[in-house]
Parts: C-alpha cells; sequence; structure tokens
C-alpha cells in the first residue's frame, strides 16, 4: 500500500473528520486529505496546535477546514451528540471519521496497573471511539459512501508484556471495529483500522526512547492507506485491520 497514488480530486466535496489532528499523523493525515480535497474537521484537546494545522490547510489551497476543541478524556455521550448536530448544521454531511488520537499509558507490569490508569486509557482509546461512532453514523449512513478508520497498534494484534491497558484498548478497537464492520456489511458505510506501524511520532519516542528517530518512516510517508481507506478505490473493503507500513510489520507498536 506504500506505492498507491491517489488521484489528486480523490476526496473532492467530501467531508472528514479527524481526531487528535493537532500533530504526528493525525495532522499529516489533515494535510493529506485536505490536498485532495477534502474539507477536513480538525478536532482535538489543543486549540494553539489545531490552529497550526487549520493555516497550514489554508496556506495549501485546500478548502478552509474547522476546529472542534474537545478533551477525549472528559467528554460525555452529550458532547458527542452535540458535535454530530453541529456537523449536520454546519455541513449537511459526513463522508469519513478518523480516529486517531490514543493515550500512551505508562509501560509497565500488568499487576502494578493504576485503577485510574486504567480508566483514562479506555475513555480515550476506547470509550470516547464507541460514544461518538454511535453520535456520527447517522450522518454517515446519510452519504453514497463513507468510511470510519480506526487505529489499532501491533500490540493490539498480538499481546506484548508491560504494554499492559494501552494494548488492550487496541484488541478492544480491532473487536469494536470488526462488530461494527458486520452490522454495516449491507450499508453505504465501511469500517476499517489502520496499524501505522513504527513511525517517527511523539507517542513512538516516548515508548521507545532509545531508538533512532532517524530509522523511521515520517507520519507523511504511511498516508498512502490512509488516503485509500477514505476514497472510492476502498469501496470494497470492510472488516479489515491493515498495516501501513507492511514491508516492515512489526508486533511491537
Amino acid at each position: 500500500m506504500l506505492d498507491y497514488h491517489a488521484a489528486p480530486d480523490l476526496l473532492a466535496n467530501k467531508v472528514i473528520l479527524i481526531t487528535g489532528a493537532g500533530d504526528g499523523i493525525g495532522r499529516q493525515a489533515a494535510l493529506h486529505y485536505g490536498a485532495h480535497g477534502a474539507t477536513v474537521i480538525l478536532l482535538g484537546k489543543t486549540v494553539k496546535k489545531l490552529e497550526a494545522v487549520y493555516d497550514e490547510l489554508l496556506a495549501q489551497g485546500s478548502p478552509e477546514p474547522a476546529i472542534i476543541p474537545l478533551d477525549l478524556n472528559g467528554a460525555t455521550k452529550n458532547h458527542y451528540q452535540d458535535l454530530a448536530e453541529t456537523l449536520k448544521q454546519q455541513f449537511g454531511r459526513l463522508d469519513g471519521v478518523l480516529f486517531n488520537a490514543s493515550h500512551l499509558s505508562v509501560l509497565g507490569p500488568f499487576e502494578m496497573i493504576g485503577e485510574d490508569e486504567w480508566d483514562q486509557v479506555m475513555q480515550v482509546n476506547l470509550k470516547s471511539q464507541f460514544l461518538l461512532t454511535q453520535a456520527l453514523l447517522p450522518l454517515l449512513k446519510a452519504t453514497p459512501d463513507s468510511s470510519i478508520v480506526y487505529t489499532s497498534s501491533g500490540v493490539g494484534k498480538q499481546g506484548r508484556a508491560y504494554w499492559g491497558s494501552y494494548a488492550i484498548s487496541k484488541f478492544a478497537t480491532e473487536g469494536m471495529m470488526q462488530v461494527l464492520a458486520d452490522e454495516l456489511s449491507n450499508s453505504s458505510v465501511r469500517a476499517n483500522c489502520i496499524n501505522p506501524g513504527a513511525t517517527r511520532t511523539d507517542m513512538r519516542s516516548r515508548a521507545y526512547p532509545g531508538e533512532d528517530p532517524m530509522s523511521l518512516r515520517t507520519a507523511a510517508e504511511i498516508m498512502p492507506l490512509y488516503l485509500y481507506l477514505m476514497g472510492k478505490d476502498s469501496l470494497t473493503v470492510n472488516g479489515q485491520s491493515l498495516d501501513a507500513q507492511p514491508d516492515k510489520v512489526q508486533r511491537k507498536a
């Protein structure tokens, strides 16, 4: 999938929501979706970062984006329902969602996982996705074809010591995607997961502080799969968990 070349107008006239859009993979997804014609909705908790991505999108000539400041750790069902209503009123449609935001827990032995840490990871990595998906489904079903993309991980496919609540949340994300995809199999909505693999991001550097970041692909380099799953070329792909770097599959991240 690294050699996939998206048509310049692949996402023309589409409205796509990205969580965790302020930096890393979320930022690059926003820039690439915008460059291919999408109106991007930037969701994140740090307004300054979102504003920087907003300016970058305008500077590259993309359709004017929108910013939704929201801390997923504290958001409730009402917040997500209000968000969906706002999108309906302002844009009248939603063609795709990239669930990119994740919280990396403290890496350590299973027996040392704290309850507060567990709750925060599950709130951000799982419950927020569950509630937001529920809120957005009516909008997504109303378009001719729409795509939901969740972010998985190598440790969400094969459990690994010391990855604790983060790994468990990613296993749950894979399961949620599979259940949803099966339910949506006869609809206009498809759901899939992406495992980005080892990528040069801040989260990766926190997990592997001794690793040489220059040995890793950048977030921009793994964007082909992110574009593919949002566009018409993947209309028949549903319920799949795909690797953004299939040539370097590592079940470590």
